[in-house]
């Protein structure tokens, strides 16, 4: 038989978590068509002798509604081995929008995800007004991977109420009865479900507070109705946790899921001290799951945190006025002037007196938590390397090992602020999160957070630290592999993929797993208007494929582009 592309000799990883095996695989027309001792050509044929070959990896959390507008290509994601990555998380996007309203949502968009202003104004075209105007806008450009969307809650909040919906005013019956009627427009169209977000430092531009933040359960009620209506889906949800009790929030998405008949997954941090909150929202996981309920936490696989660098959107020193006044300086100018014994004097002498919109920008200085970045990425230092514990065996002050730190590497130099899931200075309760059935990963947050975060790297992270490289509680490569394909899509209700059988989309990823390798994050200029973001790439990759075409060989990107929209759920096929 002749296949479009022939995969031999590979070690399969089939992403259900069975035993691996050497086999070959067959696919023609964007499906696997055969699997195991394969007879016949092919147009292209990978030899895989000594390498895994996975599903592609699907990425439940991420940003990229702008990116998949002005660029044809959703890195760093595509550079993991992500195939499918959903957008629309936490309630943010751009649609539906009017006109008018653009400005509110260019100014959500940089608060909460840290994407310029510049950036949106530039790259985004602004064809539509609907979300299903919206999707379509999706659906016409080309990309190397697919794509799935959430409908946002707080663009169609604003859709909907005007000036009192940013004003996160109440909801009238009529207003909730356009909401209702939206969401199921939008589940008709293809959103996989609806997201919304109450979390404190998900803030505007401006710093005020986002229109979800404190919607009423009605709301999210009859939104979620509205998604049923449409053909059903799934609720994602970023909670606070208001006076350390994750209880009422949690609760209210998880009755008004269970009365809408839909699924939730939210995010999930653990706190590096103190009280383990996170205990109490497992607990009541299991408590609506056991009554019938579909609810599941998403877990990040490392330190949940920022990138802090002279180059990066913050730096320990960005409130001081003494620092402001050179920031806007060319990077090597800075630092120039920063190696100044003067300068330094005088900006370690001053304080954090500017405030900001965003509080989480005061975390720049958690010392206890904050590590230098080098080039092997350490995402599970040890404690005695932060920059508290630095200047204690130095004989300085904090802030000025983290000032020295800034300078090396001629400035380019990243810190790591691990401010959640490292309790303890270790991931073992990660760890062991994951093994649970109720939990699964999530936040890698691609496509925003452009100049403070670089997270969605985190499948090679997991594919070396958790299965090869961490002295103790390694998971197999078969269940790591099954936590980045079959689990998410199945969350999703992606059936079609995230697994190696025939029939099966062909989303693939053939790995050299002893040569795996994560880069440190690195600063990039290359977003509409010359805008800054970070990047992170692998070694290791031997090729990615989406829907039977070779995206990307040894982490160099091909002109194949046959990334889709993904409209609504799909169904398993049947062979």
């Amino acid at each position: 038989m002749s296949f479009d592309l022939l995969i031999r000799n590979g070690t399969i990883i089939d992403g259900m978590g069975g035993d691996p095996y050497v086999g070959d695989v067959a696919v023609r027309d964007g499906r696997i068509v055969a699997v195991g001792a394969v007879v016949g050509d092919a147009q292209q044929v990978i030899d895989a002798t000594g390498l895994l070959v996975t599903p592609g990896f699907v990425d439940l959390h991420t940003h990229y509604d702008g990116q998949s507008i002005w660029s044809d290509r959703l890195n760093p994601s595509s550079a993991h081995g992500v195939t499918t990555a959903l957008i629309g998380n936490c309630g943010v996007g751009f649609a539906p929008c009017r006109q008018s309203d653009h400005e509110v949502l260019v100014d959500l968009m940089a608060g909460v995800e840290d994407i310029p202003g510049v950036v949106m104004t530039d790259g985004l075209h602004w064809t539509w007004e609907t979300f299903p105007q919206f999707m379509d806008a999706v659906d016409a450009h080309a990309r190397d991977i697919d794509v799935a969307a959430f409908l946002p809650h707080s663009p169609l909040r604003v859709y909907v109420m005007g000036q009192r919906g940013v004003d996160r005013e109440e909801a009238t019956p009529a207003d909730l009865a356009r909401m209702r009627a939206l969401a199921k427009e939008a589940a008709e169209v293809g959103a996989l479900g609806f997201s919304s977000s109450r979390l404190n430092t998900h803030r505007t531009r401006t710093g005020a507070q986002i229109p979800s933040y404190d919607a009423a359960y009605p709301e999210i009620l009859e939104i979620g109705r509205g998604i049923a209506e449409g053909g059903g889906g799934l609720i994602q949800f970023v909670p606070d946790i208001p006076d350390g009790d994750y209880q009422p929030v949690l609760q209210q998405v998880f009755d008004a899921a269970t009365d809408a008949s839909l699924a939730v997954t939210f995010t999930l941090l653990i706190g590096n001290a103190g009280a383990q909150m996170w205990r109490d929202a497992v607990t009541m996981v299991e408590r609506a799951n056991a009554s019938g309920a579909s609810v599941t936490a998403q877990v990040f696989p490392r330190p949940i945190g920022l990138i802090v660098g002279l180059d990066c959107s913050i730096n320990p020193f960005v409130l001081y006025p003494s620092y402001r006044e050179i920031a806007g300086l060319p990077l090597a100018e800075r630092v120039a002037l920063m190696r100044k014994p003067e300068v330094r004097q005088r900006i370690l002498a001053d304080k954090p007196s500017i405030v900001p919109a965003n509080p989480i920008v005061y975390l720049a200085q958690s010392w206890d938590w904050l590590f230098p970045l080098g080039d092997d990425a350490d995402y599970e230092p040890d404690a005695s390397q932060s920059i508290a514990a630095r200047a204690r065996a130095r004989g300085v002050s904090p802030a000025e090992e983290a000032y020295d730190r800034l300078l090396d590497d001629d400035g380019h130099a990243i810190l790591l602020d691990a401010l959640a899931n490292f309790q303890d200075n270790s991931l073992d309760t990660v760890g062991a999160l994951l093994r649970r059935d109720d939990v699964i990963l999530g936040l890698g947050d691609g496509g925003a957070h452009y100049g403070m975060i670089c997270d969605s790297s985190y499948p090679t992270y997991f594919l070396t630290h958790w299965t090869r490289d961490r002295a103790a509680g390694r998971l197999s490569v078969p269940a790591a592999v099954r936590e980045l394909t079959s689990v998410p899509a199945r969350v999703a209700g992606l059936l079609d993929r995230g697994r190696i059988s025939v029939g099966y989309k062909a989303d693939l990823n053939v790995i050299d797993h002893a040569g795996l390798r994560l880069h440190k994050p690195v600063v990039v200029y290359d977003l509409p208007a010359g805008g800054r973001r970070l990047d992170q790439t692998a070694d290791g990759y031997v090729a990615t494929i989406v829907s039977g075409e070779i995206i990307a060989e040894n982490g160099k990107p091909t002109a194949a582009r046959p990334g889709k929209l993904v409209r609504g759920r799909q169904s398993a096929p049947t062979v």
